[in-house]
C-alpha cells in the first residue's frame, strides 16, 4: 500500500488532481475543541513529563470531491509543520524522543493505543487529528481497510523511533529538552 500511494500521492501533487484549492482549504479544516489525555512513564516509554497528548475529532471535512490524504498534506504544508508521509501506524508501540509528531487520520477508523503499553485506548476516524509531543508512544491495535495516516514532523529535526527499552534512558534524558514546534498550535 505505501507504494501505491506513494504513486497516487505523486500523480495528484503533479497534476493537481482532486486537491482543495487553498480557499477550500480554509473552510475545510476547522477548530473543535482539544481532548487532552496524560500517559505516565511506564520503564518502556517515557511520555512527555508536562505535555499532554492532544487529539481534536472531527476538525477535518473530508468531502468526496477532493483526496482526502491531499487535504491533510496541504495542510501540513500550510502551517510549517514540515513535510507529511502517508501510511498507517505500526503494529508494535514506538515513539520519538526528539520530535513531536502529527497524525491526520484521512481514511478509514482505527483503533489506537497512546501513551504505552497500558495506556490510553482510542477509536479514530477520517477527519480526527492526533498531537503527540515527544515521547508519546503509540500503536495501532485495529484498523479499517482502508485506513491511511497522513503523518508530519517539524522541518530539520532529528528523526528517530525509539522501540525497546534501551531507548529509555536516553529518551529520559532529551524528551523534557524538546522544544515546543509550530505543530503544537494544531
Amino acid at each position: 500500500m505505501p507504494i501505491v500511494e506513494t504513486e497516487r500521492r505523486l500523480s495528484r501533487r503533479s497534476t493537481g488532481w482532486r486537491r482543495a484549492l487553498s480557499n477550500d482549504l480554509d473552510r475545510l479544516v476547522g477548530s473543535r475543541k482539544a481532548n487532552t489525555f496524560c500517559s505516565k512513564d511506564d520503564g518502556l516509554v517515557s511520555n512527555h513529563p508536562h505535555w499532554n497528548l492532544i487529539v481534536h475529532r472531527g476538525p477535518v471535512k473530508l468531502p468526496e470531491q477532493f483526496d482526502p490524504a491531499a487535504i491533510f498534506q496541504d495542510f501540513t504544508d500550510a502551517t510549517a509543520l514540515g513535510s507529511s508521509c502517508l501510511n498507517g501506524i505500526y503494529d508494535y508501540v514506538h515513539y520519538r524522543s526528539h520530535i513531536p509528531e502529527v497524525l491526520g487520520l484521512a481514511r478509514g477508523s482505527g483503533k489506537l493505543q497512546f501513551g504505552g503499553r497500558w495506556s490510553r485506548t482510542l477509536s479514530l476516524e477520517a477527519g480526527d487529528i492526533a498531537l503527540l509531543f515527544a515521547g508519546t508512544g503509540h500503536h495501532c491495535l485495529d484498523a479499517s481497510d482502508d485506513f491511511l495516516v497522513v503523518g508530519a514532523c517539524p522541518p530539520k529535526v532529528t528523526y528517530d523511533e525509539c522501540t525497546e527499552s534501551k531507548h529509555h534512558s536516553r529518551a529520559v534524558r532529551i524528551i523534557p529538552e524538546v522544544a515546543r514546534s509550530r505543530g503544537d498550535q494544531v
